[in-house]
């Protein structure tokens, strides 16, 4: 199985920062260690955003992509 068709997701599309981020820090707080989160996200600075949280937070970014001007970022639950 894909490692992004196992996650939970989260369509933060429309949102500005900071509400990706926070979003998806509410969504990471109710799963357990291991279990991944697919972010959808049209922020241009959500990759940015995102990388620098799992750098403080000790959560892994798996993949960052750009599709048709939405971000997918697949992390995984430290």
């Amino acid at each position: 199985m894909d490692q992004a068709e196992s996650a939970q997701e989260l369509d933060a599309t429309g949102l500005t920062c900071p509400m990706p981020l926070l979003k998806a820090k509410r969504a990471l707080n109710g799963m357990a260690a291991g279990e991944r989160l697919r972010i959808l996200a049209t922020d241009p600075g959500a990759p940015r955003d995102f990388q620098v949280f799992c750098q403080q937070s000790g959560h892994e970014l798996l993949s960052s992509e750009v599709r048709e001007g939405t971000f997918e970022l697949l992390l995984q639950k430290a």
